[in-house]
């Protein structure tokens, strides 16, 4: 503490008192006086300062330099290009960083950024720039919600009304056909960019990942750069070369302890586990059940158990819980075989871009092997632009022609990548095992992987039943390719070599949990009606499990009807006895089970549920039932939809448009949801 502290201190205290009975006489005054000025003089005469310590709370990040106007960013570094990404898994950001690359051939300067990084308010002041472009890169996640990292994004469009004058901007729109609300983000970026006075300078594209989202990329891309160099009136340089965007640097005499070994955030986070546990810091809970559901057949469906005791970590039924697999040992080590490297040499993929928020592409140091196995997506089949880069690492120029072939839009091009990468389903190492000329640095391969993404899984408990364990219900999946190559689901095949050992030694899955909209009423009395065939069945376990615990607790619960299915009873009718159980508990008002090969004729869940049309109608329209789909978005999901048409038809005395429109009205009114995945 310092004299002035004191000073200050004591100059707060009442003062009438020291009049009355003065503590000092003038002369003592002056000696404190002197002594207290010959202290601070002698303070500030040493040559050398004590470090005044600094007190912070543990694990703070320190204070963030990071540029949050990406207008001064732009500005600082000519650019004029923004590349803005709403992203879930990857892809889009993938497609940002592209586009952002492209501009290069151009004469243009592009950035790729993450909305949740910046002040999205000030793309008012894009007009500043001249020639400028914001380009958004947007994927629509579950049912049309805006991806986690353009959620503040997506609020602020919809809050502001501020005027977008000057603006030049273009969408490409990343989804799913089979979902119902088809590229809904995209969409709506495009149409509110227009009403809040923006100038739309190319047509929005749609891209479609039931079908072939890298073609419609591709397709649009092609398009939109010539109508861009006509728009600013330039040319293509023609330079179509590969642009690396990382350095190598490797590091032969390093600390191992600075090296990251799998954590996605903070170095050594699973050795000294912190909450609160998110994406970027998950929790590494013990596996305590791994149990194979199914009796008999060809499959392995599975349920696993997980710990979270301590972690702080909270769910409710119809969340999802986020798992980060590994990949297959077998196939890492037979890339860094093919490609003649040291899995192990400790090396750091560098921007070459300073000013970048990116860094690395993936934590940074690291090994060869830790990137393979933690860090890349090695599994998926390569998109376009990684065939392009490695072209040129070909020695046999038919496999350097090819490569770049399947990189254009020409319908040749088109047709080899669809023939050769996706219907053979080749991944890098078959690529690499199938053109014997092509032998890329492994680090520039490294730094065109995408990121592996985390899992998600509908959680198969209730807290309220569970609160320190998270449920999890999955099939693996494993099939030959037409090459005749075994390829094993990445994250299936890994929780199934989960193994809970008698040793004591327990096995860990690095997890978060994802909230979702997935609810049970709030009033117990409305009915609920659960169709969830196959693993679809997951939450409802949790949601059967609350509505138990709920009647226990002795509130008045509805009728609780379940639909799920399996292909033979005597195989893989899963959670055969709980569900059994909670019948004869009477939790469960109505067990409907469809076995879909238990005869001739197929049996699926919407058979089931036209069977039972008269209940449905009843309890949907009478009795205020909340409806939930879970499965397969493809077929399943539709199918059923169409069912619930049909009854409001039928039973309702309603034209098709009218039922469509009934049914959307209980979407709206969060009445009819689905948790359903292609």
């Amino acid at each position: 503490v310092t004299m002035a502290d004191v000073e200050a201190e004591s100059s707060t205290q009442p003062e009438a008192m020291e009049e009355e009975n003065p503590l000092f006489s003038n002369l003592d005054l002056f000696l404190f006086t002197l002594i207290a000025g010959l202290i601070i003089y002698w303070f500030m005469s040493r040559k050398k300062a004590e470090p005044i310590p600094e007190f912070k709370k543990l694990d703070q990040p320190a204070p963030s330099t990071q540029e949050t106007s990406f207008i001064e960013k732009m500005k600082k570094t000519g650019r004029n290009i923004v590349v803005f990404y709403g992203s879930q898994t990857g892809t889009g950001e993938e497609f940002a960083n592209r586009l952002s690359k492209d501009a290069q051939r151009y004469g243009m300067k592009g950035m790729a950024a993450d909305p949740e990084e910046y002040d999205m308010s000030e793309l008012s002041r894009l007009a500043e720039i001249g020639n400028s472009l914001a380009i958004f890169c947007m994927a629509t996640y579950g049912e049309g919600d805006p991806t986690d990292n353009a959620q503040d994004f997506y609020d602020w469009l919809q809050e502001t009304d501020g005027q977008l004058n000057g603006v030049n901007y273009t969408v490409f729109a990343l989804g799913n056909k089979t979902y119902e609300h088809y590229n809904a983000m995209g969409a709506y970026v495009d149409k509110r960019l227009e009403e809040l006075g923006a100038k739309r300078v190319f047509d929005l594209g749609m891209g479609d990942d039931d079908g072939n989202l890298e073609e419609d990329f591709v397709t649009w891309r092609e398009q939109f750069w010539p109508a861009m160099c006509e728009h600013f009136g330039v040319e293509a340089s023609g330079e179509d070369s590969s642009v690396r965007q990382y350095e190598l640097k490797e590091h032969n005499d390093i600390n191992m302890n600075k090296v990251y070994t799998g954590e996605l955030g903070r170095l050594k986070s699973f050795e000294t586990q912190k909450p609160p546990f998110d994406a970027k810091n998950p929790f590494l809970a013990p596996v305590t059940v791994n149990r194979k559901l199914n009796k008999a057949g060809d499959r392995h469906l599975m349920h696993l158990e997980v710990d979270i005791t301590g972690s702080k970590i909270r769910y409710e039924s119809g969340d999802h819980v986020a798992v980060y697999p590994t990949n297959d040992t077998v196939i890492v080590n037979r890339l860094g075989q093919i490609l003649g490297v040291d899995l192990d040499s400790v090396i750091s993929l560098n921007n070459l871009d300073e000013e970048s928020n990116k860094k690395h592409p993936f934590p940074c140091p690291t090994t060869y092997r830790t990137a393979l196995t933690h860090y890349l997506d090695i599994i998926h089949p390569p998109r376009t632009n990684v065939l392009y880069e490695l072209a040129q690492y070909a020695t046999d120029p038919k496999d350097q022609e090819n490569m770049r072939k399947m990189a254009s839009s020409a319908p040749e091009g088109k047709a080899l990548y669809q023939s050769f990468v996706l219907e053979d389903n080749r991944n890098i190492l078959a690529i690499l095992e199938d053109l014997p000329s092509l032998r890329p640095p492994i680090d520039h391969l490294c730094e065109l992987m995408p990121r592996l993404q985390a899992r998600y899984y509908s959680i198969a408990s209730s807290s309220k039943v569970h609160p320190n364990s998270i449920h999890i219900c999955a099939v693996l999946v494993e099939y030959t390719t037409k090459t005749g190559r075994l390829t094993k689901g990445v994250a299936t095949t890994w929780l199934k070599n989960k193994l809970v050992a008698d040793n004591g030694h327990k096995s860990t899955v690095p997890m978060y949990i994802r909230k979702s909209q997935f609810r049970l009423p709030f009033k117990a009395s409305n009915p609920v009606i659960m169709v969830g065939p196959g693993t679809g069945i997951a939450p409802f376990m949790g949601f059967i499990q609350e509505r138990g615990w709920l009647k226990e607790q002795g509130k008045e619960v509805g009728e609780t009807v379940l639909y799920c299915g399996c292909r033979h009873k005597e195989e893989d009718y899963l959670y055969q006895e709980e569900l059994e159980e909670a019948k004869k508990a009477g939790v469960i008002t109505k067990l409907n089970v469809a076995f879909s090969r238990d005869q001739e004729q197929k049996v699926y869940v919407q058979h089931l549920l036209r069977t039972n049309k008269e209940d449905l109608w009843r309890q949907i329209h009478t009795d205020n039932a909340h409806i939930y789909i879970c499965g397969d978005a493809r077929n399943m999901a539709r199918d059923v939809q169409t069912v619930f048409y049909e009854i409001a038809e039928e039973l309702g005395g309603m034209t098709r448009t009218q039922a469509t429109d009934y049914i959307k009205k209980l979407m709206t009114k969060g009445r009819y949801s689905q948790d359903v995945w292609s």
